[in-house]
């Protein structure tokens, strides 16, 4: 199952070529994401610009319509007060006319002054149901409001998938260390209750690379999620059982560890920063030493039955970090 750490030529330049192609695809994974976002929002943009016109442009045909009955409403106003004014004028006729003696012309004259053209103006509706926008603005808040809860929801949804090589429950940029005090931290079934371990929330698949700086006295691994968290037994610790795969790395010893089988390494020394490479299909894990040049510390061939999850032990004073 472990393979040795020597390894002839040929095999180790392929063995190191893996994680350069997977950080490869990776960096180009990446950058078509980018491109694919920045199209997409783009035409987001544009949509919401488009509705924003098509709104305004609503808004506009409100106005008009509501301006153009407003002014029907004064031109019948004004006709109205020329009706009124005739009305007074035909008013005070018909009382001047009430005093003369001359009946002939009395009956002349009442026949054109009593009979007062009928108007032809329609009712007018009531000011109050003219269109008013303050619905328009409050349908447009609603909006907007809408808009940016749905936004957060799903921005929220991306952040936490998270980058495929090392979306674990502790953030890309914090470290983990081991003061040698208790946190308090309430029980719960997926905690380690005895040993200064963590275990990533979310798996690693098909091909991944990640990389960890590290200090003290620490234990890289990769586990299943069925391993056992509660008790001090070496079911519990990463490495000593068969649902785990460890690399333990301190200032004066490097060793593989593997169902309780410790393999010592014959490495005089590695950087403070470890690559390690799973290819979950294939069967292989590797672990190598980074620094300006990349070199294989170990290799391990066999059958993965269950997704993998990186993991950490950390010694007391110890720190590492996902990188």
């Amino acid at each position: 199952m472990v393979g040795p750490f020597h390894h002839h030529p040929p095999n180790k330049d392929r063995k190191l070529k893996c994680p350069l192609r997977q950080m490869h695809d990776v960096n180009r994974s990446a950058q078509t994401a980018v491109e694919d976002s920045e199209r997409i929002f783009t035409e987001l943009i544009h949509s919401i610009e488009r509705s924003r016109s098509e709104v305004t442009q609503l808004i506009r045909d409100q106005e008009k319509a509501a301006v153009s009955r407003t002014e029907g409403r004064l031109e019948r106003l004004e006709r109205l007060e020329q009706e009124i004014n005739d009305l007074r004028r035909r008013d005070t006729e018909l009382e001047q006319l009430s005093h003369t003696h001359d009946h002939i012309h009395f009956l002349q004259s009442f026949q054109s002054l009593s009979a007062p053209s009928e108007s032809t103006d329609k009712p007018d509706e009531p000011f109050s149901s003219l269109f008013s926008f303050d619905d328009m603005r409050e349908s447009v808040r609603q909006l907007r409001d809408k808009l940016e809860d749905f936004c957060k929801g799903e921005i929220k949804k991306i952040s936490d998938r998270g980058p495929g090589t090392t979306s674990c429950s502790i953030p890309i940029s914090r470290v983990i260390t081991n003061t040698d005090t208790e946190q308090p931290y309430s029980d719960h079934p997926d905690r380690f209750d005895r040993w200064c371990q963590v275990l990533c929330r979310e798996s690693v698949c098909g091909h991944r690379y990640w990389e960890i700086k590290w200090s003290g006295s620490v234990y890289m691994s990769v586990s299943y999620k069925s391993i056992s968290r509660k008790g001090g037994g070496d079911e519990c610790v990463f490495g000593y059982n068969d649902q785990s795969w460890s690399l333990y790395c301190s200032s004066s010893r490097y060793s593989f560890i593997h169902n309780n089988i410790r393999t010592d390494l014959p490495v005089k020394s590695i950087s403070r920063r470890i690559g390690l490479y799973v290819d979950h299909s294939a069967g292989t894990l590797s672990f190598y030493s980074v620094s300006d040049t990349m070199r294989l510390i170990h290799t391990v061939q066999t059958t993965f039955t269950q997704p993998l999850y990186p993991g950490f032990w950390v010694g007391s004073g110890t720190s590492v970090k996902l990188c």
